[in-house]
């Protein structure tokens, strides 16, 4: 999709580059070209977020799954125990 908009933005320029003569276009093509580049990197920011995101989710599961599995007895626990637990400072398992 971005190479199809590339093309399409530069078909669309190409007959603007002939206007003008006062050196604009090429300032203007570096400001179009620089928020290009910022916008790769906050795609690539939030590509990366997103991983994150993904991997946390499959660590809670795994920690939620560890606990199922171990039985444990969360009513002999006090609500510093489980929150501790739930905040990622405890084992949830050991």
């Amino acid at each position: 999709m971005k190479k199809s908009l590339l093309l399409v933005a530069i078909l669309t320029l190409t007959p603007l580059a002939a206007c003008g003569g006062n050196g604009d276009d090429k300032l203007a093509g570096r400001v179009e070209d620089a928020a290009n580049n910022r916008a790769d990197a906050l795609e690539n920011r939030a590509d990366q977020l997103d991983a994150m995101a993904e991997r946390t989710r499959d660590v809670g599961e795994s920690r939620a799954d560890a606990i199922d599995a171990a039985d444990l007895n969360a009513h002999a626990m006090s609500s510093e125990q489980k929150n501790e637990i739930v905040s990622n400072q405890a084992a949830a398992v050991r």
